[in-house]
């Protein structure tokens, strides 16, 4: 309530409208109250209030009930007050009470009753709305168009039968207006039947106030009883939708468990198929990976022997080569050496170890040359042997890989002829259990079908048997009703009978006194 009379000034002064003392005061002593109720009652709201007001309710102030009885509203701001409360979503309840609202307040109720989707209860007790006929006229209009209000006080409201009639059409109309108060009015009798007739085809009206209004007791009588038979009508409507709901409740409960088990045992299958399937494919690829890894040992095991051999003629190779060059090695020293001694045995003896030397020499040389050409065709041999074992090993090597490419390209091969066939075998269960699925969903769909038609069964026996009940007991109505009616013509007739012999008597009073005046006469 702090927040509106803050909203309420704001307003105020944005309008440049003086705020009304009355209203700030009751706003603050109502800051404790409820946030969802305005009570303004009592307090004299003047039209730039009613303006004010009508901006705030714009706004979608989250008041759900309104009350402002006897707060001596005006024409122009009963008008602009209640225009404000046209697109309001928030107002349930709205009380008028002793307002005067007269034709302007009756046309623009009119209007709020046709555009307002929210308002429930509305209170005009103590107002002059049926004194202008056509105003009023259009409020019933409004009302016959409204599809949300429940409940309407139109206490002291100056209804004749006129204003009576306009109201019985607009009940013809309306479908949930449930409580409808019309005491100490002026409808008369001709507006009693009009209701009458008009509550013939309304069903939603199960309490109506006619007190105090000059209406006999036998239309009240039918008015109340018409009433009470649509309370009834109510009464077992609501019982039937409570039974229906709580039906579809059950239905839903069993259709979810039932889906529930449905869904359990499709995926305890699907999961043994897969399980099976997971499991002979992880034994065939646990076989292939084995053959795989033994190819994959082997070949490992002669790519290390060739590397040892080559490796081995590597070494050979290496130990030829450092021999040729330790040859040469020596060859040379010996040259160097055998050239020094030359030249010694030429200072001694020039003549006799020359040719010896020279010989000897050339038996050393030819020696040499000899052992050189050997290493070297022994060199050319091993380099040869190597080459041929490079080659045979690395063809070897080839035709390995190519085996192994091979073997792979079959294994895959195999994997996926393996998932094609898992794939059939899980799209026929998955087909299997689909057509499972229906047959079990159609079952269930024909039992509760058997079920629903049973309950509905039993509901219809009992409403048929109410029906009866309210037959019988219209049947004893209208017979008790023909039996009044039988008493009221006899005490009719008796009645007409106790007037002629009345009339008789009257007319005998009247000769006897004739005959006692003429014999006063003659004495």
């Amino acid at each position: 309530m702090e927040d509106f009379r803050r909203t309420y000034l704001r307003l105020c002064k944005e309008g440049g409208v003086e705020p009304q003392e009355s209203v700030v005061a009751q706003l603050q002593e109502n800051r404790t109250a409820q946030g969802s109720r305005l009570d303004l009652s009592g307090q004299s709201l003047s039209v730039d209030t009613c303006s004010v007001l009508a901006r705030a309710f714009q706004k979608d102030i989250t008041f759900t009930e309104v009350l402002l009885s006897d707060c001596m509203l005006s024409e122009e701001g009963a008008k602009v007050l209640l225009i404000g409360l046209f697109g309001n979503t928030a107002v349930k309840t709205l009380d008028l009470k002793g307002n005067n609202l007269r034709s302007a307040g009756a046309e623009v109720l009119g209007k709020l009753l046709a555009c307002n989707k929210t308002l429930r209860r509305l209170v005009l007790e103590w107002n002059a709305l049926g004194v202008w006929d056509e105003a009023f006229s259009l409020f019933c209009e409004g009302l016959a168009s409204n599809s949300m209000l429940m409940e309407l006080d139109l206490r002291n409201n100056q209804i004749n039968h006129h204003g009576a009639s306009e109201l019985a059409l607009a009940l013809k109309r309306n479908t949930t207006l449930e409580v409808l108060d019309l005491r100490w009015n002026n409808i008369g009798l001709l507006g009693g039947r009009s209701l009458l007739e008009a509550l013939q085809k309304n069903k939603s009206i199960v309490q109506l106030e006619m007190a105090g209004n000059n209406i006999p007791s036998d239309t009240l009588k039918a008015l109340e009883q018409t009433t009470e038979h649509n309370s009834d009508r109510q009464s077992t409507l609501r019982e039937s939708r409570s039974r229906t709901q709580v039906l579809t409740t059950e239905i839903q409960t069993l259709k979810d468990k039932k889906g529930r088990q449905v869904t359990l045992t499709l995926k305890h299958e699907i999961i043994l198929i897969l399980l099976g399937s997971t499991s002979i494919q992880i034994g065939r690829l646990q076989e292939a990976l084995n053959e795989r890894k033994s190819a994959v040992n082997s070949l490992t095991a002669k790519l290390q022997m060739t590397e040892a051999a080559l490796a081995l003629s590597e070494q050979k190779n290496h130990n030829m080569g450092e021999l040729l060059t330790q040859v040469k090695v020596e060859k040379e020293e010996q040259w160097e050496r055998q050239s020094r001694e030359r030249k010694k045995e030429q200072e001694v003896r020039p003549g006799e170890r020359t040719e010896n030397n020279v010989e000897e020499m050339e038996r050393r040389c030819k020696s040499q040359q000899h052992q050189i050409f050997e290493l070297k065709q022994e060199l050319t041999n091993n380099t040869a042997e190597l080459k041929l074992r490079l080659a045979q090993a690395e063809d070897r090597l080839e035709t390995e890989k190519r085996r192994s490419k091979q073997v792979l390209e079959d294994m895959d091969n195999l994997r996926q002829k393996e998932v094609e066939h898992v794939n059939r075998h899980l799209e026929e269960s998955e087909r299997t259990l689909q057509e499972r699925i229906f047959k079990l969903e159609g079952q269930r769909i024909q039992l509760e079908e058997v079920r629903i038609q049973s309950i509905w069964q039993e509901h219809v026996s009992m409403l048929e048997e109410k029906l009866r009940s309210v037959r019988s007991s219209l049947q004893e109505v209208q017979h008790h009703c023909s039996q009044q009616k039988q008493t009221i013509s006899e005490l009719q007739a008796k009645t007409g009978q106790q007037s002629v012999e009345m009339d008789g008597l009257r007319r005998r009073i009247e000769e006897l006194q004739q005959v006692r005046i003429f014999t006063l006469q003659l004495n």
